[in-house]
Formats: structure tokens, sequence, C-alpha cells
């Protein structure tokens, strides 16, 4: 019965850790604690949190690049101005801030704004990916 229950653990860890990484206010990083206490295999854990943690990171990724300027300025009221000062912000860091993208809150603002401002998207992924690995493997040795 522990296998059923791990099995589920393991997929609902792969979803919430998903959805934690997009515009959703959840914490992957409280659903990886709680399946690692649970008894399930920190591989699979550590693996399964990575990749939905990352795919997650990348459709924020993606929503930021199909997003327009004038999307932003009608609807969230933010002028052409600072829009640009942000993207002088965000090209000063590049690729480089993707490792940042597990922070929570600020990171899929992160995700969105590389995306937005069209970061090289392959730079982009392997850093998200190196970011969040190193998140979640930090939390398998403290846990």
């Amino acid at each position: 019965m522990s296998d059923f229950f791990q099995s589920y653990g393991l997929l609902g860890l792969f979803l919430g850790s998903f959805l934690a990484a997009t515009v959703v206010p959840f914490s992957s990083d409280a659903l990886y604690a709680g399946v690692l206490l649970a008894g399930c295999p920190p591989v699979y854990c550590l693996l399964l949190a990575t990749l939905g943690n990352w795919l997650g990171g990348l459709t924020s990724f993606a929503i930021g690049w199909i997003g327009k300027w004038e999307w932003i300025e009608k609807w969230f009221h933010v002028s052409r101005k600072k829009l640009e000062a942000q993207h002088n912000r965000i090209s000063n860091w590049g690729a480089w801030l993707a490792l940042l993208t597990w922070l929570p809150f600020i990171g899929d603002v992160f995700a969105i704004a590389l995306g937005f401002y069209r970061v090289s998207p392959i730079k982009c992924a392997l850093f998200m990916l190196l970011g969040k690995f190193l998140r979640f493997l930090c939390w398998t040795f403290i846990i």
C-alpha cells in the first residue's frame, strides 16, 4: 500500500513543482519536504521535482516570449519607458538571471521577463535547470 501512496506522491510532486514554477502561488519546497519525509526515494524526488519545476519555469518563459509591449502597457499600466529601463537591467545580467528563477514569487517574474525580452532560450533553459536542480539538491541534504 505504501508503494501506491509513494507513486501518487511522486506524481503530485511533479505536478505541484510544475505549478509552483508558474504564476500559481504555491510552495514546491514544502511539497518536496513532505514527499521526502513520507519516505519517497530521494533520487526520484530530486529528478521529478527538478523536471516539473523546470518545465513550469519554461512555461513562464514562453508566456513572456509571446507577450507584447502593448499588452503590458494596457493591462498592467506600465509605461514603455519603464519597460525599456527594465530591459536594460535584464540585459546586464542576461541568461545568468535564469539561475534565480527558483526564488519564491520573484523567480516567476524573472522567467517571464527573460522570455519577454527575448534572452537566449537555450542559455536560459540550461541556467534555469541548473538553478532549480541545485535548490532541490540542497533541500535533499537538509532533510
